[in-house]
């Protein structure tokens, strides 16, 4: 046999040999489809909307909200040369004369004249604004958006997909939540299936439909990134990475079932440009808010009047916590319901109502889910032990903040040389009833291990562990008694604000 004949001869049996290699490997590889999203989107389609908003301004200003990083020169051409037309909020070059406003609906291309607009001929003051998302909620012409789309807004239209044009009247927004409602006049309206966003799972399928950069009906599709994302007071957010940019603002985040379970609100971002990350609301909080809105335009929600942290794992470790849980307050306002049920300042609410707070972030949304008047219990670790306290919830009013007044700290009157390396002294009388104080002390100097805490001078030290400090003789005395080998915590209180700071006392020097 040839070199030729017996190198073809050893391929052939190679290829043979490898064949049914090949063939159980494929077989083995279970096949996935991806999602066909056609029939979801005719079915959702027709209930999102396009919502952009006017706002009365001199000749000479123009209010059109750009992201940022991008300058109008830029958008202008971006919009010519890839698709055609003039950018969102312009009118098309070489239009009508003066006064063509109405002619062509400002943020929505080629919807040509608007057959339902009140207000054709529009004043030339009257400028877009904004342009952004929403969604039909029920048949008879109420819509939820983002309440950051319709602010400031003097004048809301609502275009639908079928090019009618509506001017909206607002009916309520919540700036806490991010949601708002506004009401066109129209019936028999596709409204939108809402569905449970407590049932939402990391990587299922979602697609959101807006109108990105004014483009409507734009549809974006990804999965669920995460859930409970905690960026604010009331809002666990649903993390996606559904593309989402400016004008999808509104829009609804929508599940495999054709149900909503979100609202789109926010991306994080560098440029003001989608970056893999997006935010949406969850729709049972929406909901809740929408309601009310819809009753009385606006939202009552509960208080108890606290300032509060979170409790780190050593800070529940040198209390005995069983586990880093709860909400750790910082102040209490005085005279505030929580003041009024015994609730002091390094208290941990562990319960609300007898709920679990796992969270500090659990806490506002529970306490502002309660109506105002209930009463009810707060659950509190103090001191190693657990305490009910029974709490009447009282009505949100608008943020404040105390004032105390600051005096100016005293001179050092030792060094720090104890355990814990913090030199105190006694808070003078007057300064006590200023500062509202039953107990605690002055930190004069600060060393070693209270200065790698972070401790500065002026602080007041009010508990150390379990045990309330009531003179700087007394500080001295527990100081000394502390067990180097094991952490303990200290209750501080610095301006307003009281927390516990976790604290590794130093080996005493030996004689």
């Amino acid at each position: 046999m040839s070199n030729f004949s017996l190198r073809r001869f050893i391929a052939a049996a190679a290829l043979a040999v490898c064949l049914p290699f090949v063939s159980q490997t494929a077989a083995a590889a279970p096949m996935v489809n991806l999602p066909d999203f056609t029939t979801l989107v005719d079915k959702v389609g027709p209930s999102v909307v396009n919502i952009r908003t006017t706002s009365r301004v001199g000749s000479g200003s123009d209010l059109r909200g750009l992201p940022p990083g991008m300058d109008e020169g830029d958008m202008s051409e971006f919009f010519r040369r890839f698709f055609g037309i003039p950018m969102p909020g312009q009118p098309p070059r070489g239009g009508g004369g003066g006064g063509n406003n109405g002619g062509g609906s400002q943020g929505d291309q080629g919807k040509g004249g608007s057959r339902n607009a009140p207000d054709d001929n529009q004043d030339n003051s009257e400028q877009s604004s904004g342009v952004g998302s929403g969604f039909i909620l029920s048949t008879d012409g109420y819509v939820m958006t983002n309440a950051h789309v319709v602010d400031d807004a003097d004048t809301i239209y609502v275009t639908l997909t079928d090019k009618r044009e509506f001017k909206a009247r607002l009916v309520g927004v919540d700036e806490r939540t991010d949601v708002a409602v506004v009401k066109i006049s129209a019936t028999n309206l596709p409204a939108i299936t809402i569905g449970d966003s407590n049932k939402v799972r990391v990587g299922e399928w979602v697609l959101a439909i807006g109108s990105p950069f004014g483009l409507d009906n734009t549809v974006t599709a990804g999965i669920v990134s995460a859930k409970g994302r905690d960026t604010g007071d009331y809002l666990p957010f649903i993390q996606t990475d559904v593309a989402v940019n400016p004008g999808n603002s509104g829009g609804p985040l929508i599940n495999m079932a054709g149900e909503v379970i979100g609202i789109n609100s926010q991306i994080y971002s560098r440029t003001g440009g989608f970056m893999g990350i997006s935010f949406a609301i969850p729709i049972d909080e929406a909901m809740r808010v929408a309601d009310q809105l819809k009753t009385s335009g606006k939202v009552v929600r509960g208080r108890i009047a606290v300032a509060i942290g979170e409790v780190t794992k050593d800070v529940a470790d040198s209390l005995g916590l069983p586990k880093a849980q709860g909400a750790l307050v910082s102040s209490v306002e005085s005279g505030g319901p929580a003041d009024k049920a015994g609730v002091q300042p390094g208290d941990i609410i562990v319960k609300f109502n007898g709920v679990n707070v796992e969270t500090a972030t659990d806490l506002p949304r529970m306490v502002g889910d309660t109506k105002p008047g209930t009463k009810t219990t707060l659950t509190i670790w103090r001191k190693g032990q657990t305490r009910d306290l029974p709490i009447t919830v009282a009505e949100m009013q608008p943020d404040k903040v105390a004032k105390t007044e600051q005096k100016k700290s005293p001179q050092p009157k030792e060094r720090a040389s104890n355990s814990l390396g913090l030199a105190v002294s006694d808070i003078p009388p007057e300064q006590k009833k200023a500062l509202k104080l039953s107990s605690g002390v002055q930190v004069d100097a600060v060393e070693g291990p209270a200065a790698r805490a972070g401790f500065q001078k002026g602080d007041i030290v009010m508990r150390v562990g379990d045990t309330d400090i009531t003179s700087a003789k007394q500080f001295l005395e527990v100081a000394q008694g502390l067990d180097a080998s094991k952490m303990v915590a200290i209750l501080v209180r610095r301006g307003d604000n009281t927390q516990f700071v976790p604290l590794r006392p130093r080996v005493p020097a030996q004689k």
